[in-house]
């Protein structure tokens, strides 16, 4: 009898309290350090803050990394960016709110809960596993994912199928296991996961957008500066933090936006070379001992069919 052979690794429940707490404290670690940034420099214009406070951010994670692995204390990246998310609205909600017209309020207040809740989803959905009996899952492991996914790449009941070494599972159209939803990406969850970075952008710019009016409207009409009035800082910090993940959050969807339109995954782009079915063969030319190994992508139809292949993807 087949198995779906993927269960999530258990966790006892002081194991989960611990790694969230840990979470949390890195997540207000991070927001504390940023609300610094424009306290320390506070002449500085938002978009001079910018670089200081990605160096700002990077070493606060690398310290906060350094400082779990001296420990031994393991932390939980979708709880981090759970945090981050509460933090962020918590900021919006206690000072930023008041000065926001209702429509705009209501807004960022419904894009905020749609991220709670997709969030939820991702990280409980099935991105496609495909089932197996517990003697593939421990060959699978004992040969390593490449090996495993060459054994079936001439079945088409095994099209596309990825193993994930985090998950210890197969996966159908495995694009990558994604450690801030806790979750792979793959054929089933996919369409999902685009939606959801999306909504990072989107809520995060309407975030960007209310804090400057708010920073804006705070400096005209208060005779002190609003950098040294710690609410200020807070929003100040959160502001850079946000305008920081939409950069990379936009990189990142473009990435996936490109990978749809020419139907391939970021695992088969970056080792394609593992992989027989990516992989044109060119006879050695004429004075050229050996023959040179190419890209190709067989599963190319062309813009409208890869578009069309995405939104309603064959089992």
């Amino acid at each position: 009898m087949l198995g779906l052979g993927f269960q999530r690794p258990r966790r006892s429940p002081w194991e989960l309290l611990r790694s969230a707490a840990v979470s949390c404290f890195l997540a207000l670690l991070c927001h504390f350090a940023l609300a610094m940034v424009p306290r320390l420099f506070p002449s500085l214009s938002l978009l001079s803050l910018l670089p200081i406070s990605a160096l700002v951010l990077l070493a606060t994670i690398f310290l906060g990394k350094c400082w779990r692995r001296l420990l031994g204390i393991a932390a939980s990246a979708p709880a981090f960016v759970l945090f981050n998310i509460l933090f962020l609205w918590g900021v919006y909600i206690a000072v930023i709110r008041g000065a926001i017209p209702s429509i705009l309020d209501a807004i960022l207040n419904a894009e905020c809960a749609l991220l709670l809740f997709g969030f939820y989803k991702i990280f409980s959905s099935d991105p496609g596993m495909v089932a197996h009996d517990s003697s593939c899952s421990i060959e699978s492991e004992q040969k390593g994912f490449s090996e495993f996914d060459l054994q079936y790449e001439k079945s088409p009941l095994f099209s596309r199928v990825r193993y994930c070494n985090i998950c210890k599972t197969s996966i159908r159209g495995f694009d990558h296991h994604c450690p801030a939803f806790g979750n792979c990406i793959g054929q089933k969850n996919r369409r999902l996961f685009i939606g959801l970075l999306a909504g990072f952008v989107i809520a995060e710019a309407s975030y960007t957008m209310c804090s400057t009016h708010f920073i804006t409207r705070s400096l005209n009409t208060q005779k002190i500066r609003l950098e040294n009035i710690i609410s200020g800082n807070f929003v100040i910090g959160t502001t850079l933090f946000s305008i920081l993940q939409v950069l990379w959050q936009v990189v990142f969807l473009v990435w996936h936006i490109y990978c749809i339109c020419l139907n391939i995954r970021t695992e088969e782009w970056i080792n394609w070379r593992k992989y027989p079915e990516f992989q044109l063969i060119v006879q050695p030319q004429p004075g050229s001992p050996t023959s040179e190994t190419r890209f190709t992508n067989p599963y190319d139809k062309g813009f409208i069919g890869n578009i069309k292949d995405f939104f309603k993807p064959k089992d």
